[in-house]
């Protein structure tokens, strides 16, 4: 009997999606557009369910303008934001996620002209084939990183534009534990979403426990029948290995418990992805697991009438963007409720505000900046909570470094029932004055507010701790696990070689000379002081 990757982990893997609530498709008798690789007829069914009103024609114009911004050079944006669109017609029923249709599919040809590449395992929301899962032996320590160049080439090659475009995650995995000896993604099961260029792969360590009699359906012999016998694999039934393979908690159906089930599902569709301008172009991101589950973290301490706390995450992991994610979760969270947000991003220096407001800025935020004590004051005051008229999400971005110590406290009267004031304040471990007016403002100009303080280092004296002041952890992220899933790099202390130690006593010997015999700003700008 011969064993390998698709008798290992595909077909595995096929079954425990199955069991999540996916319906699995044989490519024999299924229709769909090989342009887009979309399933027209599921997708034709799905719109018309979710959109009653539209008609037969208003369907296929709308498949049109769907499958038209494919082809935009926008690595997918304009196609996403039809996606999570809740209003007009939609794609997908965020309210009633259930009430979409899911499917799963094998070895779908993504094709264009003479070049072409299979995926192990698609899945189809209303037969958009929106992620996919590629699958390697175990054992195979250059599977995932040939997996990682092949993915490269092919998402370099512009004739594979639409499928780039449409896909919204993707899983690899060897089916092993994590390798945490070594931050280089070789062994385990890694998600990602799509780039241009190469897509960082991510680790995935789950936080929450589930409940698997209740979250996976029952196995079905017929079922498991069906897909083995469509896929010429109809002898591994009984055999060992593929029965311990259909195991739950083995890795590469552990991601896809995290991943795939639906309320995860829809919940990193909505709010996991962003589109972020940098300098070599347009990136697209995705949350990384300790962002996803500070994001819930904070939407629990919520449900529970909790209104400030502290994030305790390593530095480096990415807080501004962990704040730009709440901006887009806690926007929907509230106005469920009737309630609209408004949010801050409190900095102490003027060099983090404009950090900050390029970050957000960067990932299509309307940003308003306050670096003065009145024009805080005149804001928190204000029950306008857009500044902008294109109705975008905003941040207030405010430097308190010059009023932070102001012994006059803000008041406001003007208290709101429906605007929800959101601060999240960067580096709560330092420059928050327990005995300064500044915390006292925040106080006085909403009791009400939510107070989410965000820091790399807590601190925990007597004089000052973090958590007196802004409240209990909730959530944490620390400088070993960041190692483990290579964002942070290890720190290694070595000797400074003798040759250097001698080029740094040279550079201070020129700069004692410059001391004596120069102005201080010609010091300052010379290359040797640098």
């Amino acid at each position: 009997m011969k064993f390998n990757e698709d008798s290992r982990v595909k077909i595995p893997t096929i079954l425990h999606l199955i069991r999540l609530g996916y319906g699995y498709l044989s490519l024999s008798n299924q229709a769909w557009d090989e342009s887009t690789n979309i399933f027209t007829d599921i997708f034709k069914e799905s719109i018309q369910r979710l959109n009653p009103e539209l008609s037969e024609g208003d369907i296929k114009r709308f498949y049109d303008e769907v499958a038209l911004c494919l082809e935009n050079e926008d690595l997918g944006k304009a196609f996403y934001e039809k996606l999570i669109e809740k209003s007009g017609n939609r794609l997908i029923d965020f309210e009633d996620f259930g009430n979409n249709t899911f499917n799963v599919v094998t070895e779908l040809t993504y094709k264009k002209d003479d070049e072409e590449f299979r995926p192990d395992i698609i899945l189809l929301i209303n037969g958009m084939p929106l992620a996919f899962i590629e699958v390697k032996k175990p054992n195979n320590r250059d599977g995932i990183i040939a997996e990682h160049k092949r993915i490269q080439t092919r998402f370099k090659n512009k004739k594979f534009r639409k499928f780039v475009n449409l896909t919204q995650l993707m899983v690899f995995s060897n089916n092993m534990e994590y390798d945490d000896s070594t931050p280089e993604p070789i062994e385990g099961a890694f998600y990602a979403t799509t780039s241009y260029d190469k897509p960082p792969f991510n680790y995935f360590r789950e936080e929450e426990k589930f409940d698997l009699d209740s979250l996976l359906k029952s196995e079905d012999d017929e079922k498991e029948n069906f897909v083995l016998k469509d896929n010429n694999l109809l002898t591994i039934k009984n055999s060992k290995e593929f029965l311990t393979n259909k195991n739950p908690n083995t890795p590469t159906n552990r991601i896809c418990t995290s991943l795939f089930q639906p309320e995860r599902l829809s919940f990193l569709l909505q709010y996991a992805i962003a589109y972020v301008k940098e300098e070599s172009g347009l990136e697209k991101h995705i949350m990384r697991y300790p962002q996803i589950f500070a994001t819930k973290a904070i939407e629990n301490k919520l449900n529970e009438n909790i209104k400030k706390g502290i994030i305790w995450h390593t530095q480096g992991s990415g807080k501004t963007a962990l704040a730009y994610y709440n901006v887009k979760h806690l926007t929907d969270y509230y106005q469920n409720k009737g309630i609209i947000p408004k949010f801050y991003f409190i900095v102490d220096r003027l060099d983090l505000l404009i950090q900050a407001a390029k970050e957000f800025k960067a990932r299509g935020l309307v940003v308003h900046e306050i670096d003065s004590r009145d024009a805080f004051a005149r804001d928190i005051k204000a029950t306008k909570v857009i500044h902008n008229n294109s109705g975008k999400a905003e941040i207030t971005v405010v430097n308190i470094q010059k009023f932070q110590d102001d012994p006059n406290v803000i008041q406001n009267t003007d208290y709101q029932l429906n605007i929800q004031r959101v601060f999240f304040l960067d580096e709560v471990h330092r420059s928050y004055n327990p005995k300064g007016s500044f915390l006292a403002n925040l106080e006085q100009s909403d009791k009400n507010s939510v107070k989410i303080g965000l820091t790399g280092t807590p601190l925990l004296g007597q004089e000052y701790n973090s958590k007196t002041l802004f409240g209990n952890y909730i959530h944490k992220y620390y400088y070993n696990a960041s190692i483990k899933d290579g964002y942070t790099l290890r720190l290694i202390r070595e000797e400074i070689e003798t040759s250097y130690k001698l080029t740094l006593q040279q550079a201070l010997e020129e700069i004692e000379i410059l001391k004596g015999n120069a102005d201080k700003t010609d010091v300052y700008a010379h290359h040797k002081f640098v």
